[in-house]
């Protein structure tokens, strides 16, 4: 058995789970660097049996799978993955599942964001680092109004934490009742009214045909000046060129971005240089307990493949 662990950008995959544990005859490759060329990932991954795969970074599309023949099993990180083609690899008979997740990484993440966007951290720390000293006024996040767009596992967490910061906290997506949204504590809206009185709108959304570009010139237009926007969820949902032009025009105000439509975000991307976005490398799950559950439950599943025990498939 040949495994390759894909996309290992901080080189830490061998140390946090006990892959001693695999069979004596496997053999186990971890690649730290990220391939998008399709032509020279197939070279890359054509002698392997097993891909361990981290989330999204490496799409496998159809046109990728068919050309790995020796290809038996793929192992994402988490329970789902919009970037591997789940029935194209089961009619070439590959077993695709997942690992379990720690939702919390992400929501910590986004109250960073937010907290960083309402006391200018990076423009205070720059300024110290420069050899100055205080250069703006910050805002409160207790009293302010948190806008969620979407309340599933993680917009629940963030609407708890929230809720900690004494906000007020509302809720809209297209499914979300009022008795679902009062079970979090959080009042549900209109999208209209999410976007009229949110402060600070976090998207915890789900990326599908319903929710690609759903956030764009219309729905900037109606947020306040003052507001800010966050994004630790998927890059398409928003309209990445209205946001600019938004930001550009004073609504929103600011905005922070977690997630980019190409990753790693190209040297030339104009979000790098705009002044009213805070950018992080995708590094909402990026964390030490995250991973440990990652990678031990790569393990467990080939083990599992390789016992011939029962596996819980992704749906196509």
């Amino acid at each position: 058995m040949r495994i390759a662990l894909l996309d290992d950008y901080q080189d830490v995959a061998r140390e946090l789970a006990p892959w001693e544990r695999l069979p004596a005859d496997a053999q186990m490759e971890v690649f730290h660097d990220h391939v998008a060329d399709e032509d020279a990932l197939v070279e890359r991954l054509l002698p392997f049996d097993v891909l361990g795969v981290m989330r999204e970074r490496t799409p496998l599309p159809r046109s990728l799978i068919e050309r790995l023949p020796n290809l038996r099993l793929i192992v994402t990180t988490g329970k789902s993955n919009a970037a591997i083609d789940v029935a194209a690899a089961r009619e070439q008979g590959i077993c695709v599942c997942g690992t379990e997740s720690l939702g919390y990484a992400t929501a910590e993440h986004t109250m960073g964001l937010m907290l960083a966007l309402a006391r200018n951290l990076v423009t205070e720390a720059n300024s110290v680092a420069a050899g100055g000293w205080q250069v703006g006024l910050g805002r409160d996040l207790r009293g302010a109004t948190l806008g969620l767009a979407g309340l599933g596992r993680l917009g629940a967490e963030v609407a708890q934490l929230g809720h900690a910061f004494g906000m007020r906290v509302i809720a809209w997506s297209e499914n979300l009742s009022a008795d679902q949204a009062a079970a979090q504590q959080v009042e549900a809206v209109s999208k209209q009214t999410l976007l009229r009185q949110a402060d600070y709108l976090s998207i915890h959304l789900r990326l599908s045909k319903r929710t690609r570009g759903l956030f764009g010139a219309p729905e900037f237009a109606l947020m306040q000046p003052q507001a800010c926007l966050i994004n630790t969820s998927r890059a398409p949902i928003i309209d990445t060129d209205a946001l600019l032009q938004a930001l550009d025009a004073g609504r929103p105000a600011a905005a922070a971005l977690d997630v980019f439509e190409t990753e790693p975000l190209p040297a030339d991307s104009p979000l790098r240089d705009h002044p009213k976005l805070l950018l992080t490398p995708h590094i909402g799950y990026v964390t030490r307990p995250t991973y440990e559950v990652f990678y031990e439950g790569t393990l467990e599943a080939i083990l599992a493949f390789a016992a011939g025990a029962p596996i819980h498939e992704l749906k196509a």
